[in-house]
């Protein structure tokens, strides 16, 4: 609105005005963000005491729950502080007439809905045994792959609509599988775009739920990884900086570094309350949002296997459950790790809840450092 506002004002100046530039508005985003979640966040946490919404952790293992027994009550669904803070943060700084923040932000609350649908069942139904519940994994993924089925479709049609012309050429960039250390992408058909899509986005929004374990560790890692994607869009929507580097350009996405900062800001600010020890955790209604963000990015850039780079801590996590998952079945009970996600085998294994999580994010630190080294590295 601030962005409209500034060229009603100024008459759509086409000149140097630095609200122009998105990586300025990024930048801004993520102090607006930051400060939004930092004053809204008590009033919110004592909404959520006082509404009794409060997490109760359980495990598949007796250890685990002893050490999770002091986080008994802490308030959850946190993540609607997060949504907030990327929305009024979108809504003022980008522009939104771009097609790809409007699609961003649908992307956001589809998965926000669904994450608050799932942490709202945990905390009210319960199942024949006692047990909480929620969404089952079918349904959930059910969600995930509609919502990937139609963003495929989206960004699928609206590049075609932009195709970018250079030297008389048609450079079909917003189909091509850009991969890391080579100069040269894999153009893709509609039905493998849509198949690419749909991966993605239920794999990193799934990912991030399953890192969002540990105090401050989730929202941690996806700031660093926020500021790279942030750095990526911009260079990819830059028509004269991205040739430079080898990158695929793709008309509009500079934008989504507006998109991309506001993410960053809410993640520090969420910070600030989810530190050690926490007083309010994200939950389903946070974590799934900013993974399928993530992915959505990743997808519009089409830095899609960029993003296990950036995202390796998120990748590890996943792979610890799935490797865990399947020797146990194949084996017959026995298991690869103490228990999976990966950062609970560190915690038993005499880590303390802040070792893991500083020593995560110094990992998700050296991945984002490694991620923008390719740029130079074709």
């Amino acid at each position: 609105m601030l962005y409209h506002l500034f060229d009603f004002l100024l008459g759509s100046p086409t000149g140097p005005y630095a609200y122009k530039d998105a990586l300025f508005r990024g930048t801004c985003a993520i102090l607006l963000g930051f400060m939004i979640v930092w004053l809204i966040g008590p009033r919110i946490i004592r909404e959520l005491v006082r509404r009794k919404i409060g997490d109760q952790p359980e495990f598949d293992h007796t250890d685990l729950n002893k050490i999770a027994r002091d986080k008994e009550n802490t308030p959850t669904m946190g993540g609607v502080l997060i949504i907030a803070a990327i929305l009024i943060c979108t809504l003022l700084l980008a522009d939104l007439g771009n097609y790809y923040i409007r699609v961003g932000l649908f992307c956001m609350l589809w998965l926000g809905i669904l994450g608050g649908v799932d942490d709202w069942l945990k905390l009210t139904v319960k199942t024949r045994s006692g047990s909480r519940d929620g969404l089952k994994m079918y349904e959930k993924l059910l969600f995930q792959i509609g919502l990937g089925v139609l963003l495929g479709i989206f960004i699928f049609r609206f590049g075609q609509q932009n195709v970018e012309t250079i030297d008389g050429q048609i450079v079909p960039a917003f189909r091509v599988l850009n991969v890391p250390f080579y100069k040269h992408g894999i153009v893709l058909s509609l039905s493998v775009f849509l198949m690419i899509t749909v991966l993605v986005i239920a794999g990193t929004s799934n990912a991030v739920n399953l890192t969002d374990g540990m105090d401050g560790l989730a929202a941690g890692c996806m700031a660093l990884c926020s500021i790279v994607f942030m750095v990526f869009s911009y260079m990819g929507g830059d028509k004269s900086l991205a040739p430079r580097l080898l990158f695929p350009y793709i008309p509009y996405t500079a934008e989504l570094a507006v998109l991309c900062g506001a993410m960053m800001g809410a993640c520090l600010g969420f910070l600030w309350y989810n530190c050690h020890p926490a007083q309010v955790f994200m939950g389903d209604t946070g974590s799934l949002p900013l993974g399928g963000m993530i992915g959505y990015v990743a997808i519009v850039t089409r830095q899609e296997l960029m993003l296990f780079i950036v995202g390796g801590v998120f990748v590890i996590e996943a792979l610890s459950v799935l490797l865990q998952v399947g020797y146990f079945k194949l084996s017959g009970g026995k298991r690869v790790f103490r228990v999976a996600p990966i950062h609970h085998h560190f915690h038993l294994g005499g880590w303390t809840e802040t070792q893991t999580v500083t020593r995560f994010w110094l990992l998700a630190a050296v991945f984002a450092g490694v991620a923008l080294a390719t740029l130079k590295v074709r």
